[in-house]
């Protein structure tokens, strides 16, 4: 064993510039070189990568490496392919010749590396080619996603036992960075390893000293952001819960000549690539991202992490604050917590995992609204209205979701050469107005030679089936979406849809695992209670978060959080607001005249602004009108009244107003911000 492991040390110099292993690393190394299943837990920025990367150059055969980040799969093969590692990937983001190029490589022995997602397994024979090729070792990457109980469970890690049985059962290291002592346990019998050697460094990264800014409002939290990075040296990752948020909240630092650029998954590629490389090249002090940022990215100067929302889970919040100091120097963790932070959450949770009653009353309710052939209107919102219950159009998309796993609806294709066409238009009226159109006036004849007097109530055609002059169904639609815009005929599309699996059947027929979903519901409203508990701790926050992890370091003072450190901030009161034009008149108290500031519904608008008012109000009543909802849903009118002065042109800046949430700006922003740029 000394000389594999001396081989792994030499590795280890010459491909990656290490003089010699971390803590942790040396022990995971041996033991999957020794040809043990390994369960290795590192602290984030302690390594992992390294326990499977530098056996996998030791190792006669290949190393096929499971992970869910696909996005991050080429930055990490692109990393070793510059350091001489003969690696690659395979994932849904080629094509297939692309697939097929890189697993004959594969065959040829030219690869000893493969990065995969876990679903590449579930059709075709990627598993029987890489079991002929030989495979040395299964390194399951952000293990703890195979546990329900895990803060990121995934089902297509369920299946990794089975691909490990079709690879002809290899050795296998499962990492991770965040695993309680039960997601560990649940991890070893999900994988099926055999007698593993559990390898756990220690939690504790002595160097980042955790924060706790109470706050009530995301004014609050804006300014305390400020308040931090100006206080505060050095490169800054700023967490944010949703995309608009990540996008308003680099808009807020930018007024207060703070550089920051936004990252999220809504951004095309190149521009993500900018972003994170203008971050790395240090040329912006903060980068404010959704969750995604950080994974895989080897920045070990970041100083501060600053969470702008609490985040769902303690497993999550580790894993995020481990990507400052990773260098080893002081670095400083920040949460801004707020109460209704929870509410978002709860909100997902029980979308994810909606109550058995609500299940049961969706269900019925597409019962009564299917027709003779099951056909029924699955759209949420619409859906949401209709129920009994008070709930949300996404607590009904999760009933939708686990109805269809269960088979108790499903998804038809359409068949794209049938159609439902009825004739509107009389014989006269279409000898007078086609006669100069001779395509169209041959596709009518076609068509009455097809159906006959049908044709007048709504008869079903092939399109497929006319005359080949007309190009089937994608030579005759064009020529009927111009007949009917003339109103000459309707048509629709026959077939597809989503169906009840039969009207007679009770949902009892159907496999819903009920203790399922009660056991993921409970158990994620449990992490974030613990979430929640940490933020508001008055002990010592690194004690809360080891012991949490079931480390034996934990010790009741760190001298290294607030808390411990003395330095945390309570509650403070609301500020006074400051004062928006105009101001009315009133009297002080030594009789001179004051200016008390107007709210924006007080104001007098001019005529430019009352001519826009008025425009915005008629885009609410259309609005209000297809909805079927009272014009106050969309809008109040001090909201309106507030967009006619200020005339935000950004979802940032309109967002600001009064009257306008965050559920409003995401339903209506973008029609109204139209408006608005254009007025």
């Amino acid at each position: 064993m000394s000389s594999a492991l001396d081989r792994a040390r030499s590795v280890l110099r010459e491909r990656f510039g290490h003089e010699d292993f971390r803590p942790g690393q040396t022990e995971a190394i041996a033991s999957v070189l020794e040809g043990r299943d390994s369960l290795v837990v590192l602290p984030t920025g302690g390594g992992k990568s390294l326990c499977y990367q530098v056996p996998a150059l030791v190792l006669p055969q290949l190393t096929v490496v499971l992970s869910p980040l696909i996005s991050l799969m080429k930055d990490q093969v692109d990393a070793l392919t510059a350091r001489g590692v003969p690696a690659t990937y395979v994932n849904s983001t080629l094509s297939a010749g692309e697939i097929s190029d890189r697993l004959a490589r594969v065959q040829r022995g030219e690869v000893k590396l493969l990065y995969v997602a876990p679903e590449r397994f579930d059709l075709g024979t990627t598993a029987e080619r890489l079991r002929a090729v030989g495979v040395s070792l299964l390194a399951v990457d952000e293990a703890h996603c195979v546990s329900e109980w895990g803060h990121d469970f995934r089902p297509s890690y369920l299946r990794i036992a089975q691909v490990r049985e079709r690879l002809g059962w290899p050795h296998v290291v499962a990492l991770t960075a965040t695993a309680t002592p039960h997601v560990r346990e649940d991890i070893i019998a999900q994988l099926r390893l055999e007698r593993p050697q559990t390898i756990i460094s220690g939690f504790d990264r002595r160097n980042l000293r955790y924060h706790v800014i109470p706050t009530r409002t995301e004014a609050d939290k804006d300014e305390a952001l400020t308040t931090i990075l100006r206080e505060h040296e050095g490169l800054a990752i700023v967490y944010a819960s949703t995309r608009r948020n990540v996008e308003r909240i680099a808009h807020a630092l930018d007024r207060a000549r703070i550089p920051a650029l936004a990252y999220h998954a809504g951004l095309d590629d190149a521009h993500r690539h900018e972003v994170q490389e203008r971050f790395m090249r240090e040329e912006v002090r903060a980068i404010v991202a959704t969750n995604a940022f950080g994974m895989g990215i080897d920045k070990s100067n970041v100083r501060l992490v600053i969470h702008h929302a609490m985040p769902g889970t303690l497993e999550a919040y580790y894993q995020e604050a481990g990507r400052a100091g990773r260098d080893g120097a002081p670095a400083d963790v920040f949460l801004l917590h707020a109460f209704q932070d929870r509410f978002m959450h709860e909100f997902f949770i029980k979308g994810s995992y909606p109550e058995r009653s609500l299940i049961e009353e969706v269900y019925a309710s597409l019962l009564r609204g299917a027709d003779a052939s099951g056909l029924v209107d699955v759209d949420p919102e619409e859906l949401a209205r209709r129920l009994r219950t008070k709930t949300t159009a996404r607590e009904v998309e999760g009933a939708l979701r686990i109805l269809a796993q269960a088979g108790a609806m499903r998804t038809d294709p359409e068949d794209g050469g049938a159609v439902q066409i009825r004739l509107l238009a009389t014989p006269a009226r279409i000898k007078a107005e086609l006669s100069g159109e001779p395509m169209e006036i041959g596709l009518l004849r076609a068509l009455w030679r097809a159906a006959g007097d049908a044709l007048n109530d709504g008869a079903i055609v092939n399109l497929d089936g006319l005359p080949p002059g007309f190009g089937g169904a994608m030579g005759t639609i064009p020529l009927l979406e111009s007949l009917e815009r003339r109103q000459f005929l309707t048509w629709r599309r026959v077939g597809g849809g989503t169906r009840v699996a039969s009207h007679r059947r009770g949902l009892g027929g159907f496999a819903i695992d009920w203790a399922m979903l009660d056991r993921r519901r409970r158990a994620e409203l449990a992490k974030l209670d613990t979430m929640q508990q940490y933020a508001y701790t008055k002990g010592c926050r690194r004690f809360f978060v080891l012991r949490y992890f079931g480390d034996p370091a934990a010790r009741q003072s760190c001298g290294g959080c607030d808390n411990c450190l003395g330095t945390h901030r309570p509650l403070a009161q609301p500020a006074p607001k400051p004062e928006r034009r105009p101001a009315r008149a009133r009297r002080g108290a030594g009789g001179g005249e004051t200016r008390e500031p107007l709210p924006d519904d007080q104001v007098a608008l001019d005529g430019e602004e009352l001519a826009l008012l008025g425009r915005l109000k008629a885009l609410r009543t259309s609005i209000a009108r297809e909805e079927r909802v009272p014009p106050y849903v969309v809008f109040p009118d001090r909201a309106l009244n507030a967009m006619a002065l200020r005339r935000p042109r950004s979802l940032a800046t309109l967002s600001e107003i009064p009257g306008v949430g965050p559920a409003r700006l995401d339903r209506y922003g973008d029609r109204f911000l139209e408006l608005l740029r254009s007025g």
